[in-house]
């Protein structure tokens, strides 16, 4: 595949690009075992108001386009072609933001230790430097309810994830969200690695030079000016594209 060529497949964009997400998150180690999850919007022709979601009991690196269950709102499995259904948890989290947030196409949700670190600490995410600044005042946070099983929890989830993209499950992970599978899968990489840089910090010994509000806000703009400038809608997702790559050449069977 070249730089220009897409990928051949005769399976829905939607399959392939969630099941390189899936891919690519076990490829940088920022899966857990069988447990959580990556959805997106199903293509239409699979259900309305459907999403895919991975088969419960396939690690991330099983996940193919092919084999992504189908599920509607009320979690109801409309498709499953592996047959092994999926996992409860994961459909509280996801179903309450595809309900709520029609704009959102991606909804990816990690347990990466440095995810966890930061998630369990009360300051959560500090604005330390140039990949954490971009969340300034624009992260959520949600209150730890134990495993996210009960259906309840979803109204609680919607109201403190409010209008953004990310959002801290406080003592549990990470949670990104974008109009495209690509977006979700960017801002989580910068998520986890402003979590990363953070423990490394605060293990470290030293002062940590925290940004003042005002640093971490005019950050926060230059990185949505470049957003509106560079993937603006109907423009290549160019870093998205690469990944895509990456996958293909490492996981050369993940869009059957």
């Amino acid at each position: 595949m070249t730089l220009q060529e897409p990928i051949q497949t005769s399976l829905p964009p939607e399959r392939v690009e969630l099941a390189a997400a899936y891919r690519l998150i076990a490829e940088f180690g920022m899966d857990d075992s069988i447990f959580t999850h990556i959805s997106a919007k199903a293509p239409a022709s699979e259900g309305d108001h459907a999403f895919l979601i991975n088969p419960y009991g396939l690690r991330f690196d099983e996940v193919t386009a092919g084999n992504l269950v189908t599920i509607d709102l009320e979690g109801n499995i409309l498709n499953d072609p592996y047959g092994a259904g999926i996992n409860k948890a994961g459909f509280t989290i996801h179903s309450a933001v595809h309900a709520a947030r029609p704009d959102i196409a991606c909804v990816l949700h990690t347990h990466t230790i440095a995810g966890v670190a930061v998630s369990s600490l009360k300051e959560g995410l500090l604005p330390l430097n140039q990949w954490s600044a971009p969340f300034h005042n624009r992260l959520a946070y949600h209150d730890y309810e134990g495993i996210a099983l009960n259906h309840d929890e979803r109204a609680r989830i919607v109201d403190d994830l409010g209008d953004k993209k990310a959002m801290i499950l406080r003592n549990h992970g990470l949670l990104t969200c974008g109009t495209s599978v690509g977006e979700a899968f960017r801002t989580m990489m910068d998520l986890d690695r402003a979590c990363q840089a953070q423990v490394a910090i605060m293990g470290s010994g030293l002062t940590p030079n925290v940004l003042t509000d005002e640093m971490a806000e005019f950050v926060a703009q230059q990185e949505e000016g470049w957003a509106d400038k560079h993937d603006a809608a109907g423009k290549p997702d160019t870093e998205w594209e690469a990944y895509m790559r990456l996958c293909k050449l490492r996981h050369p069977d993940f869009d059957q």
